[in-house]
């Protein structure tokens, strides 16, 4: 087209110059060749600028992507703190005065009942004081009475009466004094629960502080823990916990049972407890994990991954697909927990939040739904 517009236009100016002077024929063609020339760089602009204008020849590109529909559900967020399991009844038991072992009555495991003599020691002296004794006060038991009985009758002195008296309660003070003792020279559990640790063996001898045998009772367990101060306002009576025995790899679920109201001065800390029920075997000092639930959406929210929350200069935002196309969503997040975000405003359930992708979308992209 554009060779034939110009070999027009140059038999036409050919035609109408008609035959002349070799030199006037020479200026001619040199004309034309020069118009020839500009008509050319003429036709190519204007052949480029039809093509830029012609969008019905553009190639549109479109973005493949995944989504995945957003929906609503309870949120919740937890604090953690590792603790360890701990018995309200954890005793350590020593003698109570200095002697040597010459029974024990139990052995590592054994379940013994509040008030039991676990062990004893050399108390012979102390029996046969008592055994003297009790024949002393049997006698002035005997005294007393016929000295009652005859005072009582008018006869007699009333300070041969007193004296009866006194000499039957002092043999009694001593007799009971001796008995404590023997009580005493005994190892005896003050809880019923099972024998944990003997550390003492025939022919030894003990002192009073010396660790003896313990006695810890299995079925009072619980989980304690040092929260830190920022969370006391978060942290109450009766919040739900999960419970995580890393050694066990297991977890169970129960809820706050005491949280202390006093902070320590030294470590800005308060004190939480969990009771353990007796499902399992669990054992005294073993560590554990508490997932303290402090905050529950009062009804169900959008949840979606932190990850596709992009931020803009002055918003969050996420890109959804909506009609073929990337739509921009701007959300507002009211909490976030583990990986993931509570969208309070911006987005509808069942909305398609686009997942592969979402970072190389803008708003309006022509977009394809991976199958």
């Amino acid at each position: 087209m554009k060779n034939k517009i110009i070999y027009l236009s140059i038999i036409a100016l050919f035609t109408a110059c008609g035959g002349g002077s070799p030199d006037k024929n020479k200026e001619d063609l040199e004309k034309l060749k020069k118009q020839k020339t500009e008509l050319e760089t003429k036709i190519a602009a204007l052949e480029e600028a039809v093509e830029k204008a012609d969008t019905s020849k553009k190639d549109v590109k479109i973005i493949e992507v995944t989504t995945m529909p957003v929906n609503a559900q309870t949120f919740k967020t937890y604090i953690e703190v590792q603790g360890h399991i701990d018995a309200d009844e954890n005793v350590s038991l020593s003698s109570e005065m200095p002697g040597t072992i010459t029974k024990v009555n139990v052995k590592v495991g054994d379940a013994v009942s509040k008030g039991q003599v676990l062990a004893e020691t050399d108390a012979r002296v102390y029996y046969q004081q008592i055994a003297d004794l009790q024949t002393s006060l049997d006698l002035a038991k005997q005294v007393f009475e016929k000295q009652k009985n005859l005072w009582d009758q008018k006869i007699g002195t009333e300070i041969q009466f007193l004296q009866a008296k006194n000499t039957k309660e002092s043999l009694e003070n001593k007799l009971s004094t001796f008995q404590e003792t023997i009580r005493m020279s005994k190892i005896i559990s003050p809880i019923s629960g099972n024998v944990d640790a003997v550390n003492v063996k025939v022919g030894q001898a003990v002192a009073p502080g010396v660790p003896a045998i313990n006695v810890i009772n299995f079925n009072n367990l619980k989980v304690k823990a040092d929260v830190a101060e920022s969370y006391a306002a978060r942290v109450k009576n009766g919040n739900e916990v999960q419970i995580v025995f890393p050694d066990m790899n297991d977890s169970i679920f129960s809820k706050v049972n005491y949280a202390s109201r006093a902070i320590n001065a030294l470590t800005r800390t308060f004190n939480v407890e969990v009771l353990l029920d007796n499902k399992k075997e669990y054992h005294p000092n073993m560590v554990a994990i508490l997932k303290i639930n402090d905050y529950q959406s009062p009804k169900p929210q959008l949840v979606v991954a932190e990850k596709y929350i992009q931020k803009g200069a002055t918003e969050s935002y996420i890109m959804i697909a909506e009609n073929g196309k990337a739509v921009r969503k701007s959300v507002t997040i009211n909490h976030q927990y583990n990986g993931n975000a509570e969208i309070i405003s911006g987005l509808t359930a069942g909305d398609l939040i686009i997942t592969d992708g979402y970072d190389l979308v803008n708003d309006g992209d022509a977009i394809n739904i991976k199958k």
